[in-house]
């Protein structure tokens, strides 16, 4: 069985504390849902992330 390299990521936004979900391979610019700062941009392959990561979720979940 083919095992998947990518994962989803819960980060913390630097300006308003807010935490959410993300993918850690994403295909476009993803923004904080409560002040819209950027938090991580696509690059090809893994996003460029641009805050903190709190946790990488496991796939059992």
């Amino acid at each position: 069985m083919r095992e998947t390299k990518s994962r989803f990521l819960r980060v913390k936004c630097d300006d308003c504390g807010n935490e959410q979900i993300i993918f850690d391979r994403t295909a476009t610019q993803v923004r904080c849902l409560v002040c819209n700062r950027i938090l991580a941009e696509p690059s090809g392959g893994k996003a460029i992330i641009k805050t903190k990561v709190l946790d990488v979720l496991d796939k059992d979940v």
